[in-house]
């Protein structure tokens, strides 16, 4: 076996330790001795590959495509058409998210996709006629409010409703409020 494919399984077992344990008992409470114990690894062969838990953590986030990337799909010029393809990844990714954006996982994940979908709906508010501005900044946190609690909702399983139910609930609560902060001269699409 390669040494490329011994770092690789090493690292990918260091990480499936550490989303277990965050699943089972929550970000704050996983130790570095716990990954270790649970990936079945030395300590030396820990930290030759990760300098702390917040390292493991944040190299999970190359698993979410959402994370480094903007979803595809939507009718063009559509308004936020970023929210179902980004739901749909999220239920094929579900234990997965649910250990990094989930009530139990950590912070630094979760911040960066409010940060993701932040630009995202910056992007698409500004693509239909908004102005940069202080009212701008607050539709911008009133829109990802309305889109990281149906995330979290259904993560946390308050809610068991599909992408497609996520999505339209998602833009059934935000779009009317769009349009009405933005004005009639606003291009937006549904």
């Amino acid at each position: 076996m390669s040494g490329d494919r011994r770092v690789r399984r090493t690292r990918r077992q260091v990480r499936e330790a550490l989303v277990s344990l965050i699943l089972e008992k929550g970000y704050e409470a996983v130790t570095v001795t716990d990954i270790i114990e649970r990936a079945d690894v030395g300590r030396s062969t820990f930290y030759a590959h990760f300098s702390g838990k917040q390292e493991v953590l944040l190299s999970n986030l190359a698993e979410l495509a959402f994370l480094r990337r903007p979803p595809g799909g939507g009718a063009p010029g559509q308004l936020f058409a970023f929210s179902l393809p980004m739901f749909e990844h999220v239920r094929e990714q579900e234990r997965l998210v649910r250990a990094l954006l989930g009530r139990r996982g950590g912070g630094p994940v979760y911040a960066r996709g409010e940060q993701v979908v932040a630009d995202l709906v910056r992007a698409d508010l500004l693509a239909v006629g908004a102005r940069e501005q202080a009212g701008l900044d607050l539709l911008v946190v009133c829109v990802v409010g309305a889109f990281m609690g149906l995330m979290r909702a259904w993560l946390d399983g308050a809610t068991a409703a599909s992408p497609a139910e996520l999505d339209a609930a998602f833009r059934a609560a935000v779009t009317p409020g769009v349009r009405a902060a933005l004005g009639p001269s606003a291009g937006c699409g549904t």
